[in-house]
């Protein structure tokens, strides 16, 4: 991961331009942001943090826009929250991102769809003085202050290892990711292959497909995977649109709960039902939660010149049908 704890302020890290301050106060403002002038904020002074999300699809961004819109209100500040409506849609978030970036807003947060198409937009914020915080997926390029994230390869390995135990340490298992281009499915993806290579040497990764987060893709290649790999033994969801493609495949294969071990990634009502009837063996769960808090924490923070650690780790925990109800577990469950 790119981002390290170390300190960084806003302050030092953008140069004073003449030219992009006067071109603030032009007319391109978006009805998000009626004040729309240099200083950004809304009309009467009140500070404006425009969030800008992967997506609305899943209930972890719901999450993510509750913790965001509930740290707003304790810091008496305004927030918008966008993402387009499917993690596919690179060019609608970008667009989202640009709109963000005219509006003037105080700060932005901004979790990376593809993070070498946001480089070019993001150093348009850069040139206006708009510091910008990520949440869940950095962006390339060096305009970013911090990152508010579960540290996803130690994410990924939590899974490898609880995989490894339910399955008796040896056998064939597969992996549906959400995304080989944003750095969560990335990771997840690294960080479980990595601990099963490193140490479980007895399993096998027979096979690695994609379906974009989209539950009904992911029910297709699970069952394609099913179909060539009659002895696989588990399957290992990296989102939650791609643990519930797995689950589902499952019920309409007809195949005997626990017979094939799923784990998950993410919580959301479908999952959390999944691994309460036995069909899931578990998952990774995040705190969405608090990655929004931190998100609009951080975006303060840089709005007023402050030091920022540049990474955030908001954690990531295992639960199965023996931790849930554990109060711990519950707090950064959502359905």
């Amino acid at each position: 991961m790119r981002f390290s704890k170390k300190k960084t302020a806003f302050a030092a890290l953008v140069a004073a331009s003449a030219i992009a301050l006067a071109g603030c106060g032009g007319g391109d403002v978006v009805s998000e942001n009626p004040g729309g002038d240099a200083g950004g904020g809304g009309n009467d002074g009140e500070m404006y943090v425009a969030l800008v999300s992967k997506g609305f699809q899943h209930q972890f961004w719901q999450a993510v826009k509750t913790g965001a819109e509930e740290k707003a209100e304790e810091l008496g500040v305004r927030v918008t929250f966008e993402g387009p409506a499917a993690e596919t849609e690179i060019a609608q978030q970008l667009d989202m991102l640009t709109t963000a970036i005219n509006s003037n807003p105080d700060a932005i947060g901004y979790a990376a769809l593809d993070p070498e198409a946001c480089v070019a937009p993001l150093e348009q914020a850069k040139s206006k003085e708009i510091p910008v915080v990520y949440f869940d997926a950095p962006c390339n390029g060096e305009v970013g202050l911090s990152l508010a994230a579960t540290d996803s390869k130690a994410a990924g390995a939590l899974a490898a290892e609880h995989m490894a135990e339910l399955i008796g340490g040896e056998g064939e298992v597969a992996v549906v990711g959400h995304s080989q281009i944003n750095s969560t499915g990335v990771e997840r993806r690294d960080g479980f292959v990595e601990k099963i290579e490193a140490d479980f040497p007895d399993i096998e990764i027979v096979d690695i497909q994609y379906g974009d987060g989209d539950h009904l893709k992911s029910a297709d290649i699970a069952k394609s995977m099913i179909a060539a790999h009659p002895d696989l033994k588990g399957i290992y969801g990296t989102n939650e649109g791609s643990a519930i493609g797995v689950v589902n495949a499952v019920k309409e294969l007809g195949i005997e709960k626990g017979k094939l071990t799923i784990i998950g990634f993410d919580s959301g009502a479908a999952q959390i039902n999944a691994i309460k009837d036995g069909t899931m063996a578990g998952a990774i769960t995040q705190d969405p939660i608090g990655i929004g808090a931190r998100t609009v924490e951080s975006a303060v923070a840089a709005a007023k010149g402050e030091e920022l650690d540049e990474f955030y780790d908001t954690g990531s925990y295992w639960y199965d049908a023996e931790n849930i109800e554990d109060p711990k577990i519950a707090a950064v469950l959502y359905e």
